[in-house]
């Protein structure tokens, strides 16, 4: 797995469990952390996610060869 991949993987769980947050407690873990919903960083921190999600994309398309598996 790239380490790309690793990034995107992890902003991805991120933003889950913050959705998860909001879902079941209305919570929003992000804006709390970096000073509401409009704040520069919350907002880095939603655009990262995003383009995790797109990045994460083509993943679902790769095949995996027991050749260029890792461990």
């Amino acid at each position: 797995m790239m380490i790309m991949d690793k990034i995107a993987l992890t902003l991805l769980i991120i933003g889950g469990l913050n959705w998860g947050l909001v879902g079941i407690f209305e919570f929003d873990l992000v804006a709390w952390l970096f000073g509401g919903q409009t704040a520069v960083l919350s907002r880095i921190v939603y655009v990262l996610v995003a383009l995790a999600a797109i990045w994460a994309v083509p993943m679902l398309f790769r095949s995996r060869n027991s050749s260029t598996a890792e461990a």
